[in-house]
């Protein structure tokens, strides 16, 4: 079972499993838990990210570049979701001026997650190569509009740009900046965007949903034939 379209393809052409042998079962989000929370009050400029480890590969650098670059016309604030480590990120902080606008949070519930989404304009996946994303479900599942590379699957999940998210080549500062200025600049844009964002969330990756996939799969496991045959020599 394999989480998205395009890491079966990378896992066919990479280590060379079979097609045939591999099925797309997604991860998923609790869409009532992570929901829309209207009563929270958005602040103006507010962005929020999600870096669990500081690795080149979730592009957290490039969404600091583009914080230098849009705190010289306005004012941003960044919330990243993890723990602040001594590292090539805390040295590009430092480098680019950032400390006193970029907060750090961590070991908080699920429910202040949730707050700090509803608190917030727009959410960041800047990665250069994600298998699936389940930061990006979750976000968009808040109802907040999200800003995504191109990286990996994220297309796949995250949907069309102007449509349930607005995206930007990965791997780009100037080009991450651009889609993060579109979308502070347009209201209506972010509430749209938000909006289809949960619904396409709700409806391809709730728990329940991803849960009734992979039933499928056992399903389809204990159907071959030699699986039949040893479950008869078992009841016989």
């Amino acid at each position: 079972m394999v989480v998205s379209e395009n890491s079966i393809n990378d896992i066919h052409e990479d280590m060379k499993v079979s097609m045939d042998r591999m099925r797309l079962v997604p991860v998923g989000v609790d869409p009532e838990l992570f929901m829309p929370k209207p009563h929270i009050a958005r602040k103006p400029g507010h962005l929020i990210t999600t870096a669990s480890a500081d690795v080149a590969l979730k592009g957290l650098s490039y969404l600091l570049e583009a914080m230098a670059k849009l705190r010289t016309e306005r004012d941003v604030h960044l919330t990243i979701i993890g723990k602040p480590r001594e590292g090539a990120s805390m040295d590009l902080i430092r480098s680019l001026g950032l400390l006193d606008c970029i907060s750090f949070v961590s070991g908080v519930t699920d429910e202040r997650i949730v707050e700090l989404y509803a608190e917030s304009e727009l959410a960041v996946v800047p990665s250069l190569y994600e298998g699936f994303s389940l930061p990006a479900i979750e976000a968009m599942s808040t109802g907040i509009c999200l800003v995504a590379t191109t990286g990996g699957a994220l297309p796949e999940v995250t949907g069309r740009d102007g449509d349930t998210v607005l995206s930007c080549p990965a791997g780009d500062a100037d080009a991450l900046a651009a889609a993060i200025r579109r979308g502070l600049d347009d209201e209506a844009l972010r509430n749209r965007i938000g909006l289809a964002g949960r619904q396409r969330v709700v409806e391809r990756w709730s728990w329940r949903h991803c849960a009734s996939l992979t039933v499928d799969q056992y399903r389809e496991v204990l159907a071959m034939p030699h699986n039949v045959a040893k479950l008869a020599r078992r009841s016989g």
